[in-house]
């Protein structure tokens, strides 16, 4: 009896051990699901640009701003910006955000960014920009876009 109850402690200890690496792998899992999503936003948006006149609006769009609410637009097939006019685009952002942990959206006739909270380091996000930057940056998703040039902080 006594050997029962130390191979269930002992399967109990590995269980618990198990299960902490999985919860991480799969924050990490997350993570990397959420760059790859904008780094779909950063090439799809390049092809939008220059198929809209060289805007990321639309012709009849309208500013997409830092201080919406919500943070970030869904697709909308008459909508009036990037972030939303593209099915792609509004699809790729839609799972960052379903993956992440809050997010940010700016979309103006010259810029956009998207910063997206990820899950394995609190208080970091993925932010990527109309200058080609991807990059994690520390802070909130709501602090990741620099509110006058409107890029990546």
């Amino acid at each position: 009896m006594i050997e029962l109850l130390v191979v269930v402690a002992v399967v109990g200890l590995l269980a618990s051990i198990t299960l902490g690496y999985l919860s991480d792998a799969k924050k990490k899992g997350d993570d990397s699901a959420i760059k790859s999503n904008l780094a779909t936003i950063r090439s799809v948006g390049e092809i939008f640009y220059t198929d809209n006149a060289s805007s990321y609006l639309p012709a009849s769009g309208a500013t997409f701003p830092l201080d919406s609410v919500p943070p970030c637009p869904v697709y909308n097939a008459t909508g009036t910006n990037m972030l939303s006019k593209s099915k792609i685009i509004a699809d790729a952002v839609a799972e960052a955000v379903k993956r992440g942990t809050g997010s940010s959206c700016y979309n103006s006739v010259n810029f956009w960014a998207v910063a997206i909270g990820l899950k394995l380091v609190a208080n970091t996000s993925w932010c990527v920009d109309s200058t080609g930057a991807a990059k994690i940056v520390n802070t909130v998703p709501s602090a990741a876009i620099n509110s006058s040039s409107f890029d990546c902080n």
